[in-house]
């Protein structure tokens, strides 16, 4: 292939890890092969059951981390064959990985959960993005930073999510005060596999800044994580703080273990590890100020770069090169969008439909947007919260709960599959306009992921927010994200931003606002910020009553 020169990237997903063979010189993505994690999302019971000790309590999403190597193992030289491309020519390999995703480990990087004694203990595995059982310790973060003053809560808009290190952190010590006192380091597993491939516990430092609160070289203070809990004192200092790699630095070389488990050449360079959304903007040339890039998979992450530092209300975070170097980094988000579709059609779809879409040669979500895309606004008299996984951002609350309104005995499941994807999309528009109230305008919005594919979505999202959506032209851009880093890590181009210039890419497609439809949405869109202020802002509680029957009656 002429002294072509490539490089990989590795997207760790929510159920998989993708491995993607890119050309350095242009971006071309010449292979690629995906791997299951065999665990999957832990939700009910551990793996062996134990005897019913590995019971899980609502709310919990555990990962087992050998997982993650055998996407190393299988994924990455399966790649490789069907590039059909030497190993010798890859110079370096990028990884991303969902967030906050972490694990305890000892000092060698062994995770708790690998040891056989505590293979029946919740809290030795992998603690996945989406679990949200640590929102107790969550708010008594909140209260306390906001009763303090503490600088940097306002750098996440006013909250911290229970999705994070910290609270996260604070569950473990509070549940299983043995395992986190023999813990040695509280790790995000976008680290612990960097720390696989080369050997180093480098911290990079877009999880650090945005799930770790890390603001302007410092963590939460000695006093304030002592006042949370004594025992806690010590927690940033002593679990948490570790040498921190900036995005597109090379964290080491690919050991000899690394090598015998991809096929790659030992001592390529391994970039610094990255978060699957933040890592995405550069695939998709959306690093500019005022570019909203939003990753819309079973969750939505939504990065944007800007030039000023705001706080705005309810956002993940600002960090300082948080994206790319040189630039404010800010993040917010949607803890449930493909999965809410997802989970409506698995639970709440006739036969007879199931059997249509067989018929028909579709997927059951395929064939209910065929059947909602040609009613006009409004049409199936319906309005619903996207809340069905909590509310990341604006409110930052993941007690909250899904809500329809307008059901009748004539509504059919094509006018709730519309519904839930109209709310999804009014999510969106409720973030875009709290960025654009605090000083920091989106000008553009670009999309990337798995729902792109449903262009009946894309556009609904184009009237909501009524500008035009572009999108991104990869298909696996988080993956491609970790290869363009990977590409920065081994000195093929200066930095991220020129890396992306070179290998990322924008689609043709660019869905643009229809003037009526956007019309009609807007007066929905008004009714849906009544009802989100209303069960999101506390004027009614009953979603968090409802919430603390279901824990107390599950408990018994």
């Amino acid at each position: 292939m002429g002294g072509e020169q490539y490089v990989i990237g590795v997207d760790f997903g929510t159920l998989s890890g993708r491995a993607l063979v890119v050309r350095v010189s242009d971006g071309a993505e010449v292979g690629t092969a995906v791997t299951e994690y065999p665990h999957g999302v832990i939700e009910r019971e551990l793996p062996g059951g134990h005897g019913g000790r590995g019971q899980l309590p609502p709310d919990w999403a555990l990962q087992v981390p050998d997982d993650y190597v055998t996407v190393l193992r299988q994924a990455v030289p399966q790649a490789v064959r069907a590039a059909g491309i030497d190993p010798g020519d890859v110079i370096g390999i990028g990884t991303d990985f969902t967030a906050c995703t972490v694990l305890p480990v000892f000092a060698d990087g062994t995770p708790l959960a690998e040891v056989l004694e505590y293979q029946d203990r919740p809290h030795a595995y992998v603690k996945l993005w989406k679990h949200h059982a640590a929102q107790p310790q969550a708010d008594r973060i909140n209260a306390l930073a906001a009763e303090r003053g503490e600088s940097w809560l306002p750098r996440y808009g006013g909250l911290i999510s229970s999705e994070w290190e910290f609270a996260k952190g604070l569950q473990l010590l509070e549940e299983d005060p043995e395992l986190y006192q023999r813990m040695d380091h509280w790790v995000e597993a976008a680290d612990w596999i960097i720390w696989q491939l080369t050997g180093n516990y480098v911290r990079n430092a877009c999880t650090a800044g945005y799930k770790g609160i890390y603001q302007d070289g410092h963590y939460p203070s000695r006093e304030f994580l002592a006042a949370l809990n004594p025992a806690f004192a010590d927690f940033a200092e002593v679990k948490l703080a570790h040498q921190i790699g900036q995005l597109g630095e090379p964290a080491g070389t690919l050991s000899p273990q690394a090598a015998a488990w991809t096929g790659l050449p030992e001592g390529i360079a391994v970039a610094v590890g990255n978060v699957d959304a933040h890592v995405t903007a550069p695939a998709a040339r959306a690093v500019e100020p005022g570019h909203m890039l939003a990753i819309m998979g079973t969750s939505t992450c939504h990065v944007m770069n800007a030039e000023v530092l705001a706080e705005v209300p309810g956002m993940c975070g600002v960090v300082d090169g948080g994206i790319v170097a040189g630039r404010y980094g800010y993040e917010a988000g949607q803890s449930g969008v493909g999965d809410i579709f997802a989970w409506f059609a698995e639970n709440f779809v006739p036969e007879s439909y199931r059997e249509q879409a067989a018929a028909a040669g579709r997927s059951v979500q395929e064939h209910l947007t065929v059947l909602a895309e040609s009613q006009p606004v409004g049409a199936h008299g319906l309005i619903a919260l996207d809340w069905e996984s909590g509310n990341r951002s604006v409110l930052v609350d993941h007690d909250l709960t899904g809500l329809i309104i307008g059901l009748t005995l004539a509504t059919r499941p094509e006018d709730v599959y519309r519904a839930l994807i109209e709310a999804t999309a009014f999510g969106t528009r409720k973030i875009v306009e709290t960025f654009g109230a605090s000083g920091v305008p989106v000008t553009e919005f670009v999309a990337a992921g798995g729902l792109l594919k449903n262009e009946f979505l894309m556009q609904t999202y184009a009237n909501i927010l009524r500008m035009p959506v572009h999108t991104c032209a990869s298909a696996q851009a988080p993956a491609l994200g970790s290869a363009i880093h990977a590409a920065v890590a081994a000195g093929a181009y200066p930095d991220v931003t020129a890396a992306g210039d070179a290998m990322g890419g924008r689609s043709a497609r660019v869905y643009r606002p229809d003037e009526a439809a956007a019309d009609a949405y807007d007066r929905l869109y008004a009714e849906y910020e009544q009802l989100h202020d209303y069960f999101g802002r506390g004027v009614n509680e009953v979603m968090h009553r409802l919430h603390a029957m279901r824990m107390e009656a599950l408990k018994t």
